[in-house]
């Protein structure tokens, strides 16, 4: 038996996997000529890294998100997936 934070996080898992393949299907389909569509979209985030020196140890955080129609696309089927599972 499934408890329900169990689901929550499977079907996070399954909305991440679908915007990690949805993404790189964009990226990849970005030069064919008929499918540029699918690699619009917007990016935001830190794009400056965000520096943290200590002396001794030196971090740097930087955090961008990249959104596109494949995207979208990839955690819609995802949804669709988990739903019929």
């Amino acid at each position: 038996m499934v408890t329900k934070d169990r689901t929550v996080w499977i079907l996070l898992i399954f909305i991440l996997c679908g915007l990690v393949i949805g993404g790189l299907l964009g990226e990849l389909s970005k030069n064919i000529e008929w499918l540029w569509w699918l690699g619009y979209g917007q990016e935001f985030g830190l794009t400056a890294p965000l520096v943290l020196d200590l002396s001794v140890i030196k971090l740097s955080f930087s955090f961008t998100v990249k959104i596109s129609i494949a995207s979208i696309i990839g955690m819609i089927l995802a949804i669709f997936i988990y739903r019929k599972a």
